[in-house]
């Protein structure tokens, strides 16, 4: 429902201790006037075994809680649930003390963000905030996080921006892989992918709220997901693609204020990647870029979009009604002849109010 805000996560109390369950075996023996000695020989245990199991240096094992059973008249299964109370106490008081450890690492991540958009809790505590966001990038560690993202195999690495700030441009990767998990896709077929291509170049007349569902649903029976997701602060890219899985491809787009041409002109960029790229590459587009898979990415789109064939009629244009006219003629939106115009002209200013200004945030 508009408006309301997303419901937190409520944690319950967690002790900064763990209690051996030799304490309340030593409350026992006490209670019975058993004494450790005897306890011992009771058992069958040695002496040593009985103290190292009252100071939690030594646990209780199924066999040692069937003994303490038939000695203490304790069920045997309390013994084992104090037991593995007290190791899975310790086991969080341990991983406690690790995230704290990396609360230098949360510092880089747009963690701000992040909450405001809902995808992690608002947390006052700074070792289940890095918890959070350790869950929500699906690592265990920083160092892990790190093997994965600052990999220098990724074609990211290319990026002035990855390099700069890694943690908010892997966190809008991110966000789209996990837009893209819920998007059921067929498996990915090449030939029906660029025959899908076809179909949405002549959606690129329709408004947002038409042509959204229906490009996706196109995409996904060609076995590619498309996500969109709103750009983080300083993290300038039009889009992304990466293989998921080896059937299943993402698109990633972001269009939050961006002009219908370069939002039309970045997905059919990445579709290039789809298409001709390699599986294992991250690929990331930048405006201007020298790389020449981009350079070949641009020429597809440019090409795909509006034939080359048409950039000198396109130069001469003089009217509005001249580009809705070609536009007609080409089956696009006359934004993005407009678009075509500036770009091959440098008229920035010009024919401008033909195209459109897409301004949503993620599409649902």
């Amino acid at each position: 429902m508009a408006g309301v805000p997303t419901p937190k996560k409520r944690y319950t109390y967690e002790p900064d201790y763990a209690v051996p369950p030799g304490r309340t075996l030593s409350e026992v023996i006490a209670d019975q006037n058993i004494s450790q000695k005897e306890l011992a020989t009771r058992t069958g245990l040695t002496e040593q075994t009985i103290i190292r199991i009252l100071k939690g240096e030594q646990p209780i094992t199924f066999q040692t809680a069937n003994k303490l059973e038939l000695v203490t008249g304790v069920p045997a299964r309390m013994w084992n649930n104090l037991e593995m109370q007290y190791r899975e106490q310790l086991s969080k008081l341990e991983e406690k003390r690790e995230l704290e450890g990396q609360i230098e690492w949360v510092k880089t991540i747009p963690t701000r963000d992040l909450i405001a958009r809902g995808v992690i809790p608002e947390c006052d505590d700074k070792g289940q905030l890095v918890r959070e966001t350790l869950e929500f990038y699906g690592v265990s560690s920083a160092t892990a996080w790190s093997n994965i993202w600052e990999n220098p195999k990724v074609a990211a690495r290319r990026s002035d921006c990855f390099e700069t700030r890694p943690g908010a441009a892997s966190a809008w990767i991110r966000l789209g892989e996990l837009q893209a998990r819920e998007i059921t896709c067929k498996t990915y077929s090449k030939e029906r992918f660029f025959g899908v291509l076809k179909q949405i170049r002549d959606l690129t007349t329709e408004a947002p709220e038409a042509f959204i569902s229906r490009m996706r649903m196109l995409c996904a029976e060609a076995g590619v997901a498309v996500a969109i997701i709103k750009r983080f602060d300083k993290v300038p890219w039009n889009g992304a693609t990466k293989w998921i899985s080896p059937n299943k491809a993402l698109i990633l787009l972001s269009a939050r204020g961006k002009a219908e041409d370069l939002f039309w002109f970045s997905f059919f960029h990445e579709a290039y990647h789809v298409l001709y790229g390699k599986k294992s590459q991250l690929y990331i587009a930048e405006e201007n870029s020298t790389d020449p898979e981009e350079q070949r990415a641009d020429a597809f789109a440019a090409d795909f979009l509006i034939p080359k064939r048409y950039d000198r009629q396109i130069r001469n244009l003089t009217s509005d009604s001249e580009v809705i006219e070609l536009a007609n003629i080409l089956g696009v939106s006359p934004g993005i002849v407009a678009g075509r115009y500036r770009h091959l002209t440098r008229k920035w200013h010009r024919i401008k109010e033909l195209t459109r200004m897409f301004d949503w945030e993620e599409a649902e």
